[in-house]
């Protein structure tokens, strides 16, 4: 596929690899960019060969944030019309991994694209926000559902109300980023991680991803059944029979990702 305003790359073994590419513009997030990112997203859940994908920007700015610009004019009915947010449901649909290794700004837009994502990998230099408020609006891509749950009510609203914005080693400590290294090797961590994750059998990485997005939609009772479901359905695989025949063995599993 050919894309104009993102860079895609199989960066490692099972590792597919999107770079956000508006450097001009601090890889604000237009139509144009998030169509394009969500098909080759969708291109690699449906390849075989790929088993986790890593999304990140620049070490200037992993996305800076919506293009102003382009909503400037926009009005409420062809907002809701047009209902582009929508389309960021895709994310929720994706089967394998997604990791984000954030660097530099990731505010509005760009700090809900991370949230999105299934773990956040940032450098020392990454800085979380939500600033729509100083423009007269609001978060749209999920900021107010996903940050609160990640961070707490009263970190959620000092930094959507307050402006405030967290260091990596804020967000860290706060539990809405996974784990922070230098800017020189962040992204290399990254994809370090998404092999490990790529390696593992991609049923059981698949289903444990899918339960644990549902802790955030379902009851407690509710998701300790979803769980048993979803453990229950592994013992019907392939992988299942050779990991615990390895672990037996003391092997290293060969796993089939059926």
């Amino acid at each position: 596929m050919t894309f104009e305003m993102i860079l895609t790359e199989v960066a490692a073994p099972g590792v597919g690899l999107v770079r956000l590419n508006r450097p001009q513009a601090l890889n604000a997030l237009n139509s144009q960019l998030v169509n394009e990112l969500f098909a080759a997203l969708a291109a690699f859940d449906s390849d075989d060969s790929i088993g986790c994908m890593v999304l990140t920007g620049s070490d200037k700015a992993f996305a800076a944030g919506a293009d102003i610009k382009q909503m400037l004019d926009t009005d409420m009915v062809t907002m809701m019309t047009g209902d582009d947010f929508t389309d960021w449901s895709l994310m929720r649909r994706v089967r394998k991994p997604i990791i984000a290794a954030v660097s530099g700004w990731a505010l509005g837009g760009g700090c809900e694209l991370a949230m999105a994502c299934d773990m956040i990998v940032a450098s020392e230099s990454a800085r979380f926000g939500q600033p729509e408020l100083t423009i007269g609006i609001m978060p749209g891509a999920g900021g107010t559902q996903r940050l609160t749950r990640a961070v707490g009510k009263a970190m959620a609203m000092d930094i959507m109300l307050g402006n405030r914005q967290l260091t990596a080693e804020e967000a860290l400590i706060a539990g809405l980023v996974n784990r922070v290294y230098p800017v020189e090797s962040y992204l290399d961590e990254a994809l370090k991680l998404a092999g490990k994750l790529a390696a593992m059998p991609r049923v059981a990485v698949a289903l444990i991803k899918d339960a644990v997005n549902k802790a955030d939609e379902l009851s407690l009772s509710e998701g300790l059944d979803y769980e048993k479901r979803n453990f229950y359905l592994l013992f019907g695989t392939e992988d299942k029979t050779e990991g615990m025949s390895a672990f037996v063995e003391k092997r290293a599993a060969a796993w089939k990702n059926r």
